[in-house]
């Protein structure tokens, strides 16, 4: 294992364990891994369709919303 891996793992360490999860699934997905396609419940289709709408009349995030939620999961 690289030192930069080795420090990112310790990172996602530290995080909530649906963090560590998502982390996970991020990793896996980037490696190969044929793992089934996830399937998602309404209301997470109904939240993605309301960021797109959201991205769509250009609302996005403060700078500051952005650190806090950062800050917020330790990274």
């Amino acid at each position: 294992m690289t030192e930069l891996l080795d420090q990112a793992i310790a990172r996602v360490r530290a995080l909530a364990p649906e963090t560590q999860d998502a982390f996970a699934r991020m990793l896996l997905d980037l490696a190969g891994d044929e793992a089934e396609p996830v399937i998602l419940t309404r209301a997470e289709r109904d939240a993605i369709a309301t960021s797109k709408s959201a991205a769509a009349r250009g609302e996005f995030a403060t700078d500051e919303e952005v650190r806090a939620v950062w800050a917020k999961h330790g990274l």
